[in-house]
C-alpha cells in the first residue's frame, strides 16, 4: 500500500495557492512557461480581458438533434492530444468566415483547428480501420499513420454518441454569444477565464444527454421542481411521493392532515395498492387513470384555444321601392 502523507498550509500559504490558480485560469498558456512579473501580469489583465469579455467564443460538439452532447473546456483534448486551452482562442476581432477556426499552438502540431473526439470509456475510440484516434494524423483527412495500414483513408468511427447518433453525424460548433443566444443555448455570466470554451455553469460538465436540459444552462427554476406529482411523471418520484411529502412537513413544520401539502392527497391513495388488488390489477388501474388525466387536460387545452366569434345583429331587411305595404295589399 502506497504512503499518503497530509501537507498542512498556514492561511498566507493558502492564499498563494489561491493566487497561483487564478493566474492560470487567467492567462492560460499565454506566458509560455514562464510566469509574468507582477507589472507584465497587470498589463497583460489591462490588455486582454476587455477583450476576452467582449469577443468571447463558445465551443461545443452537437448532435444533430441539436443537444450540446460536450461543452469544451480549458482541459477537453483535441484530436491532435492537445488541450483545449492549447489552441487559439482569443481573438481581438472576431473572424467573419464560418466555421470560425481555432488552430493549435502547439510547437510541432500541425492541427489547423480544434477537433473534439470522445472517449470510450477511458480508452480513445477506434476507427473502421480497427485502429485508435491516436493513431491517426492530426491534420485532416486524419489518416492512420499506424505501419501497414493502407485501407484507411480518413478517421471515422462506428461509436455511438449517448445521445444514440454515430459520431461521424456530429459537429464542433464554434459561435459567438449572438450565435449562440439565436440556437436557444445560454451563454452565462462574462468571464476573465481563458479558454472557458461552451462552459456556461456547473452542468456543463455532465454529457449533454445526462444534463436536465439540452443546453446545460443548469438545474430548472423552482416553480418547475416544486409542482405537484402526478401519473405522468416518472415513476421514481411517484414510489416516492410520501417520502417527499414527509420532507416538506418537516422543513415546514406542518403536521396537520388539512395543510396545504396534502392537496394532491389524492394521487398519494392512488399510488398504494388495494387490499387484494392483484400486480396487474394495479397497473391497469394507473394506466386508466392516466389516461383519463390525459383525456381532461387536453379538454382543457381545448376550452381554452376555443376563440367564439361575436354573434352579428340581424338587420331587417328593407322592402323594395316599388313593392306595396301590406295594409295597402289587403285593400
Amino acid at each position: 500500500m502506497a504512503d499518503q502523507y497530509t501537507i498542512k498550509v498556514d492561511r498566507s500559504k493558502a492564499a498563494s495557492v489561491d493566487a497561483y490558480l487564478e493566474y492560470k485560469r487567467i492567462v492560460g498558456e499565454d506566458d509560455g512557461g514562464v510566469m509574468f512579473t507582477p507589472e507584465e501580469y497587470e498589463d497583460y489583465k489591462k490588455k486582454v480581458l476587455p477583450m476576452r469579455i467582449k469577443n468571447r467564443l463558445f465551443t461545443s460538439w452537437s448532435g444533430p438533434s441539436g443537444i450540446d452532447c460536450k461543452q469544451i473546456g480549458p482541459e477537453t483534448l483535441c484530436f491532435c492530444k492537445h488541450r483545449y486551452k492549447q489552441h487559439k482562442t482569443d481573438f481581438h476581432v472576431i473572424p467573419e468566415e464560418r466555421p470560425i477556426r481555432l488552430p493549435c499552438r502547439a510547437k510541432g502540431c500541425r492541427c489547423s483547428t480544434y477537433l473534439y473526439v470522445p472517449m470510450n470509456g477511458g480508452q480513445p475510440i477506434r476507427c473502421t480501420c480497427k485502429h485508435p484516434s491516436d493513431d491517426h494524423k492530426e491534420a485532416a483527412p486524419f489518416v492512420c499513420k499506424k505501419g501497414g495500414c493502407t485501407k484507411c483513408v480518413g478517421f471515422k468511427s462506428p461509436f455511438t454518441c449517448g445521445c444514440g447518433s454515430p459520431v461521424h453525424q456530429h459537429q464542433m460548433i464554434v459561435e459567438t454569444a449572438d450565435e449562440r443566444e439565436a440556437r436557444g443555448h445560454p451563454v452565462g455570466q462574462a468571464t476573465p477565464y481563458a479558454a472557458m470554451g461552451g462552459l456556461t455553469g456547473f452542468s456543463s460538465l455532465a454529457e449533454g444527454y445526462m444534463r436536465l436540459d439540452p443546453s446545460g444552462i443548469g438545474a430548472p427554476d423552482e416553480e418547475f421542481l416544486s409542482q405537484e406529482i402526478t401519473a405522468n411523471d416518472n415513476p421514481f418520484l411517484r414510489a416516492n411521493v410520501q417520502a417527499i411529502k414527509a420532507h416538506k412537513m418537516a422543513k415546514q413544520g406542518i403536521t396537520g392532515p388539512n395543510a396545504e401539502v396534502f392537496e394532491d392527497i389524492t394521487e398519494r391513495v392512488s399510488t398504494m395498492k388495494r387490499p387484494g388488488e392483484t400486480d396487474m390489477d394495479f397497473y391497469e388501474r394507473r394506466y386508466q387513470e392516466r389516461l383519463k388525466a390525459e383525456k381532461a387536460a387536453k379538454r382543457r387545452d381545448l376550452g381554452t384555444n376555443l376563440r367564439v366569434a361575436p354573434r352579428k345583429a340581424i338587420e331587417p331587411k328593407r322592402k323594395a321601392a316599388n313593392q306595396p305595404s301590406t295594409s295597402l295589399a289587403r285593400k
